[in-house]
């Protein structure tokens, strides 16, 4: 397939932090997306909270499937503005691999735990983890990304205010290293892989918890754009076991909601008349968008999933003890480094006791390695450290 002219182009890539031969059968996206999939960090996704804690063995979403789901669906819009499919999928499968046990709850209590410390932001620890915290290449610290990649990474959401108070040191720091013009926007792919993630976490939560039980088709009925469809299916498929009804209702829901953003994108583009991705960058304003129309329903459906789902008093119950379990983990493990794992002790080592930052950098380790963890090894080590029955 032929690319448009404001897509980003592998062949005109600006590199690598760590110049590597390229690949002899890979463009160069394509091989990060392969070192995306191959990391210790991916791997743990399937033990990470999408919305439930408990999920091992329930068929419900996770870090893991929400990643999978967001790759295919910018795939499909790529392919539909004639952008790189292979960015978009590197993008996405990576834009939640800084994620904490016990998903936003976790990350919250992280980031009151930091909050004297410059915060935590998962965004930002996803940028760490490709850039530091994965530890497999015998002549670089992360896995080497290319510039294009490492930019959607960071900036898929818009530009980063650098002089904002809460903006990550780490991210300040690399950027030094590696420039990744941070007050522009992302090119197309990534701006893709953003509305991407609202497409698959709004759509799929609701899915989940109507299969949970947690939200009914009665309650959901109350949301327009889900009525019109599950109407429509349930006169085409009379007689249908609901669960398909109700599975057929979000998959035409997430297809209206691809072919909306590919025709407003479409509009936008023809209106703005980028002609590379260089302009799409200093553009000003994001290219890739909803229809005022779909931006009113995913806005609805949001508010809907925000009171009747993720403030349902079971998922509260669920994300309380993550945030008590990750607050008990920081402080125990904050005033006693040596009950780490070795290779995290000697991190904390490395650091210079007598330095004024030392204990800013302590606290940054302990939080790196909490953020490292999945939500069942998180469990079991707060009951190996805090219930006295449980033998180490």
């Amino acid at each position: 397939m032929s690319l448009a002219k404001y897509a980003t182009n592998f062949e005109k890539t600006r590199g690598r932090l760590y110049p590597e031969k390229e690949a002899p059968y890979r463009t160069c996206f394509q091989r990060d997306r392969d070192r995306i999939i191959h990391s210790e960090a991916f791997r743990k996704l399937e033990s990470k909270t999408q919305v439930f804690v408990y999920h091992e063995g329930s068929g419900l979403r996770t870090r893991l499937t929400h990643s999978l789901e967001v790759s295919q669906i910018t795939k499909s819009i790529c392919r539909m503005l004639s952008l790189d499919e292979d960015l978009g999928e590197a993008i996405a499968l990576a834009h939640d691999l800084g994620h904490t046990p016990f998903g936003h709850a976790g990350e919250m209590a992280l980031n009151e735990c930091m909050k004297n410390y410059g915060g935590f932001d998962h965004n930002a620890n996803s940028l760490k983890i490709v850039t530091f915290l994965e530890q497999r290449y015998p002549k670089f610290d992360g896995i080497n990304l290319s510039w294009e990649t490492l930019e959607g990474l960071i900036k898929h959401n818009g530009p980063i205010n650098t002089s904002a108070p809460n903006v990550s040191e780490a991210l300040i720091e690399f950027n030094k290293r590696f420039d990744l013009e941070l007050d522009t926007y992302s090119g197309l792919e990534a701006q893709i892989a953003s509305l991407a993630d609202d497409i698959a976490y709004s759509n799929h939560d609701a899915d989940d918890g109507l299969k949970t039980g947690l939200t009914r088709v009665s309650d959901i009925m109350q949301i327009d754009f889900f009525a019109n469809h599950y109407i429509k299916v349930q006169s085409e498929y009379c007689g249908v076991d609901p669960s398909r009804l109700e599975a057929e209702t979000v998959r035409r829901m997430i297809n209206d909601m691809i072919l909306d953003v590919a025709e407003a994108s479409r509009k936008n583009l023809e209106k703005y008349k980028p002609k590379s991705v260089e302009e799409v960058r200093h553009m000003g304003t994001k290219l890739i968008c909803f229809s005022d129309d779909m931006k009113l329903q995913m806005k609805e459906l949001k508010e809907f999933l925000f009171h009747n789902m993720y403030r349902h008093y079971e998922i509260n119950q669920m994300t309380s003890k993550g945030k008590r379990i990750v607050k008990d983990l920081f402080n125990l493990l904050f005033s006693e480094n040596n009950i780490l794992p070795p290779n995290w002790q000697k991190r904390i080592r490395q650091l210079d006791e007598n330095s004024v930052s030392f204990e800013k950098q302590k606290a940054i380790v302990i939080a790196d390695f909490i953020a490292s963890l999945t939500d069942s090894t998180a469990i079991n080590l707060h009951m190996k450290l805090f219930d006295p029955q449980v033998r180490i």
